[in-house]
C-alpha cells in the first residue's frame, strides 16, 4: 500500500487548496494507482480497515437486481449495524425532500449497474451483459459498467463518486480499471480500493480466469482539511505485509456469494483512526 501513502504525501505537500460543496479540501487531479492482485489483497494497513463494511456494500450494489431503487435498510441487514457509511446521505437535507421510504437512497450504484433504464422502458443488467462477454468476447473493447446516468442524477441521494470500470483479459487473467470523479483519500478511498479488487476477484472466479491488476484513476484527488492530523498519523506508520483474500470456491454465481464466502487471511493493520465523515 506505498503507492497509497505516497499519495498522501503528495497531496498534503503538493495539492491545492479549494473551497469545495461541502468543505476546504487540498486537491490533485488525475492520479492513478495500480495493485497487481499476485502481490496480495490491497487492504490498507496503515490503519484497520472495515472489511465487513467493504463486503456488505458490494454484495448490496450486486443485489439491486430488477429492484427500482436502493434501500440503506437492506444494507443495514447486510452489514448487521444500525447505521452504515450511507445512513448520512439518506438523512441530508439535500434528500430528504425525495425521500420515498425510510431509508430511500433512490437509484445509486447498484441500481444503474443492474437496472439501467432504456428509453423504451427496458432496462439492462450491467453486471449480467459484462460477464457473459468475459466469457464468450474476452477481446470485447466494451467491457464497461457504467453508474454515472446524468438523467438520473436528481434521483440519487449522492450521484456516483465511482463512476464507472471497465475490464480487460489477457494470458487467462481479468484486470480491471475503475474511474473516480470525487475521491476522500483518507476514508474513502482505501474502502473503494478494497472493494474494486473484491470486485475483481469475484468477477474472475465466475468467469474461471485469474485476477490481474486492479487500477484506479483518481481524478478530484483530496483530503479533507479537518483529516490533516489522521493523515499526519497514517503517514508516520509503517506499512505491513498484505494479506490474502479468500473466496469460496464453490461460489460461480455473481448473484451467490455471501457474506460468509469472503475473508482476509492473515490481514495485519495498524489501529483504526477516528476521522469525521463529510457529506
Amino acid at each position: 500500500m506505498k503507492q497509497y501513502n505516497d499519495i498522501l504525501k503528495r497531496i498534503m505537500e503538493e495539492g491545492v487548496d479549494r473551497e469545495g460543496r461541502n468543505a476546504t479540501t487540498r486537491a490533485l487531479f488525475a492520479l492513478q494507482m495500480r495493485f497487481n492482485m499476485e502481490d496480495g489483497f490491497p487492504a490498507v494497513t496503515t490503519k484497520k480497515l472495515a472489511f465487513k463494511a467493504v463486503k456488505s456494500e458490494l454484495l448490496w450494489f450486486l443485489a439491486m437486481k430488477g429492484k427500482e431503487r436502493a434501500s440503506d435498510e437492506e444494507l443495514k441487514v447486510l452489514n448487521g449495524s444500525e447505521r452504515t457509511i450511507w445512513t448520512d446521505n439518506a438523512e441530508s437535507d439535500y434528500w430528504k425532500p425525495k425521500v420515498q421510504f425510510k431509508g430511500d437512497l433512490g437509484r445509486v450504484y447498484g441500481i444503474q449497474w443492474r437496472n439501467w433504464k432504456k428509453p423504451d422502458g427496458t432496462t439492462v443488467d450491467q453486471i449480467a451483459q459484462l460477464i457473459e462477454k468475459i466469457k464468450t468476447t474476452p477481446n470485447d473493447r466494451r467491457l464497461i459498467v457504467n453508474a454515472w446516468n446524468p438523467g438520473e442524477l436528481e434521483d440519487m441521494a449522492l450521484p456516483p463518486c465511482h463512476m464507472f470500470f471497465q475490464c480487460f483479459v489477457a494470458n487467462g487473467k481479468l484486470s480491471l480499471h475503475m474511474v473516480q470523479r470525487s475521491c476522500d483519500m483518507f476514508l474513502g478511498v482505501p474502502f473503494n480500493i478494497a472493494s474494486y479488487s473484491l470486485l475483481l476477484h469475484m468477477l474472475a472466479q465466475v468467469t474461471g480466469l485469474k485476477a490481474g491488476e486492479c487500477v484506479l484513476t483518481l481524478q478530484d484527488a483530496h483530503i479533507y482539511h479537518e483529516h490533516f492530523d489522521a493523515v499526519k498519523e497514517q503517514l508516520a506508520r509503517e506499512p505491513l505485509p498484505l494479506c490474502q483474500l479468500h473466496l469460496n470456491p464453490s461460489v460461480m454465481d455473481i448473484d451467490g456469494f455471501k457474506m460468509e464466502d469472503i475473508e482476509l487471511i492473515n490481514y495485519q493493520s495498524h489501529p483504526s483512526i477516528k476521522a469525521k465523515m463529510i457529506v
